[in-house]
């Protein structure tokens, strides 16, 4: 079976999403205990705020389940992934989706065309993170908005190590019941092992040329939403 490693070479990942797609969203809400969709989900969409007319950048959409929110609160919706397997299943589930194959590291879409660029369990999964951000910069207008919901590390040392070791284990033996791909998910519980920190990650978004960054932690920094501004 397909499974990246913490190179993270884009062929290798997208590879390992297509193997996944199918089953991905059910071993998510099975794998978080139903957190990812009851909690960490509707809180990223309240930080996007998306409305009517807003054009929003669904970056590593997968099978669009945060895109139809965003669509369905009125904003212009482009969903991008670079599985094409999870895309398909996507198209397949949300036909009324704008779908697009690409690559975080090369957008396909001109400068200044969004005013929201968000992306939710992906940046881990690029092997150049600072120039994945500058991607989202170009093609963010003056004064739009970035917002990342990712994996981070919990805030409370004792619990910091109880959930590592949940995900380097438990997590690859839920997948073993439920995945069609389980060693893809001990790739996912390590590149979350091996990701940033909450405040190392606001330094590289900053690095990146956002302005503002802030992030706020989610059930005690298991994971974290960080929202950045691009200059007028």
């Amino acid at each position: 079976m397909t499974r990246a490693d913490l190179t993270k070479q884009p062929h290798d990942v997208a590879a390992m999403f297509d193997n996944v797609a199918e089953g991905y969203d059910r071993t998510n809400a099975v794998a978080t205990m139903g957190l990812e969709k009851l909690y960490w989900r509707p809180a990223t969409l309240a930080a996007i705020a998306p409305r009517k007319g807003m054009k929003i950048l669904d970056l590593a959409a997968g099978t669009g389940a945060s895109s139809i929110n965003l669509r369905e609160a009125g904003a212009e919706v482009v969903s991008c992934d670079f599985s094409v397997g999870m895309l398909r299943v996507g198209k397949r589930r949300h036909p009324e989706l704008d779908l697009v194959a690409g690559d975080a590291l090369r957008l396909p879409f001109a400068d200044e065309t969004f005013d929201v660029v968000t992306i939710s369990w992906a940046l881990r999964n690029v092997n150049d993170v600072g120039a994945a951000l500058q991607e989202m910069l170009r093609v963010t207008r003056p004064g739009g908005r970035l917002v990342v919901l990712e994996q981070s590390h919990p805030t409370w040392k004792p619990f910091r190590v109880v959930y590592l070791e949940y995900m380097m284990r438990a997590v690859p033996a839920v997948a073993k019941v439920v995945s069609t791909n389980p060693e893809a998910y001990e790739y996912l519980a390590e590149s979350t092992r091996a990701w940033l920190p909450q405040e190392p990650l606001a330094r590289a978004i900053e690095g990146a040329g956002w302005t503002r960054v802030q992030w706020r932690n989610l059930t005690g920094g298991l994971v974290a939403i960080h929202r950045a501004v691009k200059a007028s």
